[in-house]
């Protein structure tokens, strides 16, 4: 066969089913034969780093690896923003990315593309010979789910008419698997477990799988500790009686005063960086257990008394054994008096700011909640907003919430959500965002869902500026008119790529916008219109 078809072979031997991408000389073909050839589902986007976000996105939502392709010079360096993004998401990522031709030395496109990607951290891998695609494909796969991270399969251009013999690759990927823990290790855990008389579970990203959920409320109620979880292990525990919700600097009051009283934090998959311990006070005078399955996990940003390398659910419910056998009692500090606390506490307790202009963000995001399907997944943008969607806006499982701010960058939310509609169907699609991310990275990509049918809804919290700049003039009482933008009426805007928009200026207009949610049968935008003095932090 030929080359072009032999890659696609190669994808689809390896289960690949969709992929995301632009189109340009040096990947067309086999795009072509992608979906002629093999049946997969190739979905064209505007710009090259939305589609890289979709890979992530899709990644995210569907547990597998994300796949994308463009062509070579300008197209893979923009998509460098969004491979760092993935870095440090740790997705695997496989992204196809055509070369201009060795010979071609002159070519206008032409760039070191090796020297391009390694600096964003994530991996590259050349196609050696028309000969070795199989083989060269199944080792980028294998290093995208081994090493946790986006790699480059670089393929020359004039590649794509050679004839092949194809040959095969079996897929090298062994899924990960329970690791038991050091009897040792887990000893010294135990030991601090017992002691302890003001345990607290918990949950990261690492540890929010459905086994380890059931795991971990397992240990938490043979203690009598409460539960927890990171921002990326978000909703894990949500409708639990002990469930504290987000800890560290997200923390509402109940579950700040409760962590604060604590002794012992058990942590299971969690980073333990300086958000979820919010600078490191959240471990003061506290003995911390950390366990993990990623041994470089471990110490990283914050001290442990007991370290544990193992599957979360294994250690767990070794451990819950272990107390059994010696018959240590549970605590009580997880008691009636803490579930009365949690079950009375709401973030609905504020006064609401809205006018006839403006609406009050966390007025928005709690109808909205409540508006939009309960099995969703949710995707945030970068925005000054952000810290109130954090703990406003809600999803089923941590599987189902994308972060998209690993790297600080707003724009980055809509090929992520786009993606991760794909990757998990069925499930509507709720991206918040802002107005100055949307036009970053939104506006292109907007069309791109209409054209592929994705069940989305972008509500956009517009306040006409870049609302982290506009508080940094402010509170120095300086004029932020530089940091405001005279945008267009988004709305409309909407309509015209093929949407259906909503400008929202009061409460009367959110309720007829979320009304339209119910019986969408396209992707939506609401355009939030919100005062850039009057963005809260959460509890405010």
């Amino acid at each position: 066969m030929l080359f072009h078809e032999a890659i696609a072979r190669a994808l689809a031997d390896h289960g690949v089913r969709t992929v995301f991408g632009v189109l340009g000389d040096a990947n067309l073909y086999m795009m072509d034969s992608f979906q002629r050839e093999t049946g997969g589902s190739y979905y064209s986007f505007s710009n090259e780093a939305g589609a890289v976000l979709a890979a992530n996105g899709f990644a995210r939502t569907s547990g597998g690896l994300g796949v994308a392709t463009v062509t070579h010079g300008p197209a893979l360096t923009n998509t460098v923003t969004a491979l760092v993004e993935s870095v440090k998401d740790h997705t695997p990522i496989l992204l196809i990315a055509g070369d201009t031709a060795v010979v071609d030395r002159e070519n206008f496109q032409n760039i070191p593309q090796r020297d391009v990607v390694l600096p964003s951290g994530a991996g590259f891998e050349q196609v050696r010979s028309p000969q070795t695609v199989a083989e060269d494909v199944g080792t980028a796969i294998r290093r995208a789910h081994l090493e946790k991270r986006p790699v480059v399969l670089n393929v020359p251009v004039e590649f794509q008419w050679e004839e092949v013999e194809y040959n095969k690759t079996e897929p090298a990927f062994v899924e990960p698997q329970a690791v038991a823990p050091d009897p040792a290790a887990l000893d010294t855990a135990v030991g601090i477990i017992a002691s302890a008389n003001r345990p607290i579970v918990l949950a990261g990203r690492g540890a929010s799988s459905p086994r380890a959920k059931q795991a971990l409320l397992r240990l938490a109620e043979r203690i009598g500790a409460p539960v927890a979880t990171t921002l990326r292990g978000k909703d894990l525990f949500r409708g639990e009686r002990f469930d504290l919700g987000i800890c560290g600097t997200l923390s509402h009051e109940v579950a700040l005063d409760t962590i604060t009283q604590s002794d012992c934090i058990i942590a299971f998959g969690a980073s333990l960086n300086k958000w979820t311990t919010a600078e490191g006070s959240v471990l003061d005078k506290k003995q911390v257990v950390h366990v993990d399955i990623e041994r470089d996990s471990i110490n990283r940003f914050s001290p442990a008394d007991a370290a544990v390398v193992g599957d979360a659910a294994a250690v767990a419910d070794t451990i819950v054994g272990w107390l059994d056998e010696a018959e240590a009692k549970p605590t009580g500090f997880a008691s009636e008096d803490l579930a009365q606390r949690l079950a009375a506490y709401t973030d609905e307790d504020f006064t609401d700011a809205s006018t006839d202009e403006t609406v009050d963000i966390r007025t928005a995001m709690v109808r909205l909640d409540k508006a939009f399907p309960a099995d969703r997944t949710l995707v945030h943008d970068g925005g000054r907003w952000i810290f109130n969607a954090f703990t406003r806006m809600h999803c089923p499982e941590p599987s189902a919430y994308v972060h998209t701010v690993n790297f600080g960058s707003i724009g980055l939310g809509m090929g992520n959500a786009i993606g991760a509609s794909f990757g998990a169907p069925g499930r509507p699609t709720l991206l918040i965002t802002g107005d100055g991310g949307f036009m970053l990275g939104g506006l292109a990509e907007f069309n791109t869902a209409v054209r592929h049918n994705v069940d989305l809804v972008v509500a956009m919290f517009n306040d006409a500026a870049y609302g982290a700049e506009h508080i940094q003039f402010r509170n120095k009482n300086m004029d932020p008119e530089i940091s405001t933008f005279d945008w267009p009426d988004f709305g409309p805007v909407a309509t015209a790529l093929g949407g259906r928009g909503f400008t929202v200026r009061n409460l009367a207009e959110l309720d007829e916008a979320l009304a339209a949610i119910e019986n969408r049968d396209r992707p939506i935008l609401l355009d939030i219109r919100i005062d850039p003095d009057k963005v809260s932090l959460p509890g405010h």
